[in-house]
């Protein structure tokens, strides 16, 4: 039995998470697994995961919406979780973004798009609420506005689009946390971002994931095209210091990032030079509040600090 009969013959609601090997698509993978949904996790490379209990793999290039559809021609929501090369959105961006709208569409189904803050721009305030205006004051606020640009307008041509804003991630690799603030940890160090009592947005990616099931559950609600914060988690540079000092049981040594020695392996790392762009979030204080959400999924609960933050300390070798 091909993977289109699997998902037609079975009375699950059916998400297909393209991206299925980031950082949201697992989190996404794995709390719509848990909630009784029939997952299809898309991915270019293969996984080396068996497939569990209502997850299934395809395993393509999601620019090749043809086999896709061919594979999963009926669905109830797709999880746009596909993060193109961060040095590259300019030119990678656009055809991703059509290619979602594509499989969105044809497939008849609500797709769900993680937003970020960038669309605030370089001078972003400190309360970000769902009616707060984009300004395009840095390339990537320009891709990002002009991206969510295009799912609005497809929704004039039959998509069903929900986008939903969070902050910064925490949990998973590849991420601010086990790339720099915690990188050191062993060692007993914490590498402060920016100035510590700036605030900063996070989400902790479990339970961004159930926020995504919950407001999937609630996709009939939903206009065509919706855009809605999650609030998560807003903490300091001091904050995170402390919770980490707490898990570990023991005194840790702030040091700052190096942002100028930054500024010169920069000429020669592509990577760098985007991410330095990006300096701003950690010296503007900034934080989501998201009514919309609310209103619609009612009180939501969030993990502490510390319980997000836990993971990190419990892969150093030296903490307790």
């Amino acid at each position: 039995m091909n993977l289109a009969s699997k998902v037609s013959n079975v009375q699950l609601p059916s998400v297909l998470v393209l991206g299925a090997k980031g950082r949201l698509g697992q989190g996404a993978v794995e709390a719509f697994a848990a909630a009784g949904w029939r997952v299809i996790a898309q991915a270019r490379t293969a996984s080396h995961d068996r497939p569990g209990r209502n997850i299934e793999f395809l395993q393509c290039d999601v620019l090749d919406t043809t086999r896709i559809l061919a594979a999963v021609p009926r669905v109830d929501v797709v999880i746009h979780a596909v993060n193109p090369d961060y040095t590259r959105w300019d030119t990678l961006l656009p055809p991703t973004t059509e290619a979602v709208i594509r499989i969105a569409t044809a497939s008849q189904a609500l797709l769900m798009v993680p937003g970020n803050v960038y669309n605030f721009g370089a001078d972003l305030p400190a309360v970000l609420a769902e009616d707060t205006p984009f300004v395009a004051n840095t390339p990537k606020a320009a891709q990002r506005i002009a991206m969510e640009a295009s799912l609005a307008a497809a929704t004039q041509q039959g998509l069903r689009c929900v986008i939903l804003r969070a902050g910064d991630f925490i949990g998973g690799t590849g991420t601010w946390l086990d790339l720099a603030i915690t990188k050191s940890l062993a060692k007993g160090v914490v590498t402060h971002m920016g100035p510590d009592d700036v605030p900063h947005a996070w989400a902790y990616l479990p339970d961004l994931a159930r926020i995504f099931v919950r407001v999937a559950e609630q996709r009939q609600d939903l206009p065509a095209f919706e855009v809605m914060h999650y609030p998560g988690i807003t903490a300091t540079g001091k904050d995170v210091h402390a919770a980490l000092e707490q898990l570990s049981g023991r005194t840790l040594q702030a040091r700052a990032l190096p942002w100028l020695l930054m500024q010169g392996i920069a000429w020669f790392s592509p990577m760098l030079r985007a991410v330095i762009k990006m300096r701003y979030l950690w010296q503007r204080p900034h934080q989501l509040h998201g009514e919309k959400l609310e209103h619609l999924l009612g009180k939501i609960s969030t993990s502490s600090l510390p319980d997000a933050l836990h993971g990190y300390v419990h892969k150093s070798p030296t903490s307790n």
